[in-house]
């Protein structure tokens, strides 16, 4: 059963205090806790226009959609408020909010913030604070302030912290914690602010404030002439104004900057370019003013360079343009998927998630759904952090992926390739990997030893020393190396890469735990209510009844790892004695095996598929069985027969199927579809490091 419906009310002291990080943070939270999630805004600008909601409603599963989770418009909102109406203003807003309450588990509530922009009717709204507050009481949410840490040392911080806490208690809301927001480097509150409750100071994160090259576009209102999706989510961390002579504009540009210059400036266009095509700097983009255009002759050259930067043209001149550009405020949305990432990251690693749990009062939902399992992984794997190794270093899904691994906290890690190559991908992609550690296998001080080691492993097949160095050389088991050596912690591979590419040199280098006879894999099938666990699709063509209760051991076990139920179906044509046939006996005999070597676990087979997953079936089929109609793992007879399932499962069902998960082995490697995304990545990346964590 799930929780009983709680709401938590997130209320913003002031206009820019960043509480969409704060509100992002704790839909997360809810996520990896409650089946059923609702967000609310009591007023929007528009029906469509509020970024935050659009984000949180299109990310998340929530119980509701944008256009039901919100109250008013400040336009309805100003309108009643002008005819004296508060009460109604109130009575119509609280109305709207109890329809998402009743449908969910929990609710996170994002403030208002009107007096960021007050003009005009706005300014006839009462009071931001009292109307937050009354709001608050009128939902029976507890409430979370959010501060600005901006320009604020410890003490005036612990101040602040203090006066929102009273001001809010006086108004008789119940506030559970203080965040501070955009705090200073090393600022942070004292140990003892002064409150009864905890507080937590987020930083400022340059890469959450700023905004990307698009979000400048479009206030602007400039045209993009050259530059693709990826050119147009890079972050803009500083204005430099082309308007000097070349060597002087070049001492000026910082990474991260936009350069702002007319569009007849071909020397400094140029200049520019090519110190960003070079590596001396990383550029966000360019932005041409006067509403003038390059010579043609000017962007053949700039698109010779292949810098992947996006040119921008604007009417108005330098002047303005500056002036307009240092005005934008970057927002977190949909559009901006890098930004709720690191707004994430940000979150997670200064807010005591767990403490922020208990205080809400949330427990774990007995049904686990797909969003509370992906997320579940990510929390428990920056829980006990680990040193992965990704082979495919240049590949753009492994980049995107690893910035996101790094801005979350999931892992550390290792990208293999030359350095060099790699920095450039990832300078063309806008990409930030600067904390992951970039080796190249060819020139890697670890050659020699790694050769040695391989050499030695694999002296019975015939293999020297000069064979070994280069085998070595080859990233895959370079990186299986490094695993089995120490220096990482898994492996992840396969983006372009074939399965056996991947895991040949783990079963001929790390090899399998004692007492297993047979490595083997899972799918974790993320169906719309329930995660389950299909083995073995992607290893074993064949298994014997041997290696079959192995396979079922192994999934059982990993299954568990991941706060699975593991009640285990040993699948087959026939349910219980009900057929006959060598494939029938195969899995009897694999299912004695179970029961003789974990007696305590949950196991049935023969079993047909519908008679382990449907209870109506079980009712007929095995109505004395614990596991008929309940099954959670499920065990195919053969690689034919599973591959086609699970591949069957995932297209008519809709499900995403997380895997192939490598079990059976010391040391953790697991495999990527060549056609993996960037999520899948994540998710594959954060599984491994949970695998080694366990180990």
């Amino acid at each position: 059963m799930d929780v009983v419906a709680r709401s938590v009310y997130v209320a913003g002291l002031g206009p820019g205090v960043g509480k969409g990080t704060v509100a992002l943070g704790l839909v997360e939270l809810l996520s990896r806790q409650v089946a059923r999630i609702g967000v609310f805004r009591p007023l929007v600008d528009g029906p469509g226009d509020d970024p935050l909601l659009t984000l949180l409603t299109k990310r998340y599963p929530v119980v509701a959609p944008y256009a039901e989770s919100y109250g008013l418009t400040t336009a309805e909102a100003s309108a009643l408020v002008a005819d004296g109406k508060w009460e109604e203003l109130i009575s119509r807003i609280v109305e709207r909010y109890r329809e998402v309450e009743r449908l969910a588990g929990s609710v996170v509530v994002i403030g208002s913030d009107f007096t960021a922009n007050a003009t005009g009717e706005r300014d006839k709204i009462p009071r931001e604070l009292g109307f937050n507050a009354r709001l608050a009481t009128e939902f029976s949410s507890v409430v979370i302030p959010v501060i600005s840490g901006e320009g604020r040392g410890p003490d005036s911080l612990a101040a602040a912290a203090r006066s929102a806490y009273h001001s809010l208690v006086d108004l008789d809301a119940t506030v559970v914690a203080v965040i501070a927001n955009r705090v200073a480097e090393g600022f942070g509150p004292p140990p003892d602010a002064g409150l009864p409750v905890p507080m937590w100071a987020i930083p400022e994160i340059p890469s959450i404030a700023a905004p990307t090259v698009a979000e400048v576009a479009a206030a602007l209102d400039a045209v993009v002439i050259s530059g693709g999706e990826g050119a147009l989510d890079r972050d803009v961390l500083d204005y430099v104004v082309g308007a000097a002579h070349v060597p002087t504009v070049l001492e000026h540009l910082t990474d991260g900057a936009l350069m702002i210059t007319p569009g007849d400036r071909a020397d400094l266009l140029l200049a520019a370019s090519a110190a960003h095509a070079a590596g001396s700097v990383t550029l966000a983009g360019l932005v041409l003013t006067l509403g003038t255009r390059p010579d043609p002759r000017v962007v053949r050259v700039i698109e010779r360079l292949n810098t992947g930067l996006a040119m921008l043209v604007a009417d108005t001149d330098s002047y303005h343009t500056i002036a307009a550009a240092t005005h934008i405020q970057a927002s977190l949305s949909a559009g901006t998927p890098r930004k709720v990432e690191a707004a994430l990251g940000a979150f997670e690693e200064n807010v005591d998630t767990a403490e922020l749990a208990r205080l809400l009062d949330l427990a774990r939902s007995s049904r686990v759904t797909p969003l509370m399992f992906e997320n579940d992984l990510i929390d428990r794997a920056r829980a006990d952090r680990r040193h992965l190794v990704l082979p495919e270093g240049t590949d753009e899904r492994i980049l995107r992926a690893t910035e996101t691994l790094l801005r979350r906290g999931v892992a550390d890690l290792t990208l293999l390739g030359d350095p060099a190559e790699i920095t450039r991908r990832a300078r063309e992609l806008g990409v930030e990997i600067g904390a992951a550690r970039l080796v190249d296998p060819e020139t890697s001080e670890w050659r020699d030893r790694f050769a040695e080691r391989y050499a030695e492993v694999r002296k019975h097949r015939g293999v020297t020393l000069d064979l070994a160095y280069d085998v070595v050389r080859d990233v895959n088991y370079f990186g299986t190396m490094m695993v089995a050596e120490g220096l990482a912690d898994g492996m992840v591979s396969g983006a372009n890469h074939t399965t056996a590419a991947t895991i040949r040199p783990a079963f001929e280098i790390i090899k399998t735990v004692p007492g297993v006879s047979v490595a083997s894999s899972v799918f974790f099938m993320l169906l719309a209510d329930r995660v389950l666990v299909y083995g073995d699709c992607a290893v074993n063509p064949d298994p014997d009844a041997a290696q079959l209760a192995d396979i079922a051991l192994s999934s059982a076990g990993t299954a568990a790892a991941f706060g699975l139920e593991t009640r285990v179906a040993m699948l087959s044509y026939s349910t219980g004695s009900s057929g006959a046939g060598a494939d029938v006996e195969k899995v009897a005999a694999a299912t004695a095996l179970v029961h003789e070597r974990q007696p305590d676990l949950p196991v049935e087979g023969p079993i047909q598929y519908d008679a382990a997953i449907d209870p109506a079936v079980a009712a007929t089929k095995l109505p004395e069985s614990t596991v008929a109609g309940r099954a959670t793992v499920f065990i195919f007879p053969d690689l034919n027969t599973g591959n086609n399932t699970y591949k069957a499962v995932q297209r008519s069902a809709g499900a995403v199927a997380v895997g192939p998960v490598m079990q059976g082995l010391r040391r953790p490697v697991n495999d990527l579809s060549r056609g993996a995304t960037v999520k899948d990545i994540v998710n594959t990346v954060a599984i491994t490091a949970i695998q080694a964590a366990a180990r």
